[in-house]
């Protein structure tokens, strides 16, 4: 029967909560517990990224590793950048890149600094010659209790590296982006409907969303398509980098539709969807992956 080939969605991963645990930045995937999945065991490609070229911010662990895995086993050659103190987990998204036949690099840079956006952009051109696929993944998120917990410097710091980075890597990567190529942010759900305790963090992805929008008009003359893909609450490093107040992460994820926080490797398909030409006529869009929070922008 083909029933039998159905999986209900509530129960394919992780239903309950998740343990407390050191809370550290950064946060490193290969100490969590349980692990995210990325798609290292699962994700099969069909070819539909053959002979491009991706660079993947933030691209050592989580969402970011997802897309780079399910880039490689589609047939790109992939960069991923990542932050001083997440090597190890670089590594073993290189690994995986190359275990899929695909050329693979991880480059280092702290985007809380100016200038070290386009360095990473210009490392990355130098290596895989060109640059189709771009997605500007890389973020950082930090829960406080009260605006007298948050500093200036955090949100500086969280404007820097979540939205002006943006800016940065975009205006060094527009010469290089040709006809066909993919411009592919990652927004939140905090984008429409903020967290009290997410201040700075949901005001950027706010700038993100409406940057992406923006890039879709800009770069329509050139070819170029832009979009955005709004992650609800996704199991990754990023919880445990500040990401969360003590004690939230036991009822992560149940207040959603699905009753269960979402998973990397179900991010991956909408991204290789954005980067392929399955995507042809698709620009300018936010695709929201929030297990059924909705999205409007």
């Amino acid at each position: 029967m083909a029933q039998e080939n159905l999986k209900d969605p509530r129960h394919m991963y992780r239903e309950e909560g998740y343990p407390e645990q050191e809370s550290k930045s950064p946060a490193v995937q290969a100490e969590m517990t349980p692990l995210p999945d990325c798609g290292e065991a699962s994700y099969q490609g069909t070819g539909k990224l053959k002979g491009r070229h991706a660079l993947v911010t933030g691209g050592d662990s989580g969402i970011g590793r997802a897309a780079a895995i399910a880039f490689a086993r589609e047939g790109a050659d992939v960069v991923v950048h990542y932050l001083a103190g997440e090597e190890a987990d670089a590594e073993e998204t290189v690994k995986l890149i190359e275990e899929a036949g695909q050329r693979g690099k991880a480059i280092q840079g702290d985007f809380r600094q100016a200038g070290e956006a386009s360095r990473v952009f210009k490392k990355a051109l130098d290596f895989l010659g060109e640059i189709d696929i771009l997605v500007l993944n890389a973020a950082q998120q930090f829960a406080r209790k009260s605006l007298s917990e948050l500093s200036m410097e955090q949100v500086n710091d969280t404007f820097q590296v979540n939205i002006i980075s943006m800016f940065e890597m975009i205006k060094e990567a527009e010469p290089h982006l040709a006809a066909g190529s993919s411009i592919i942010t990652t927004t939140s759900v905090q984008s429409f409907e903020p967290s009290e305790t997410l201040l700075d963090y949901a005001a950027t992805n706010s700038a993100v969303s409406s940057l992406t929008v923006s890039l879709a008009k800009y770069f329509s003359d050139k070819g170029v398509r832009a979009n955005s893909v709004a992650p609800g609450p996704i199991w990754t490093a990023l919880q445990l980098d500040g990401g969360k107040l003590p004690g939230e992460l036991e009822k992560f994820g149940q207040n959603s539709l699905m009753k269960r926080a979402g998973q990397p490797v179900e991010l991956a398909p909408v991204y290789v969807f954005l980067a392929s030409e399955d995507s042809s006529y698709v620009t300018g869009q936010i695709y929201g992956v929030t297990g059924g929070q909705n999205i409007d922008l």
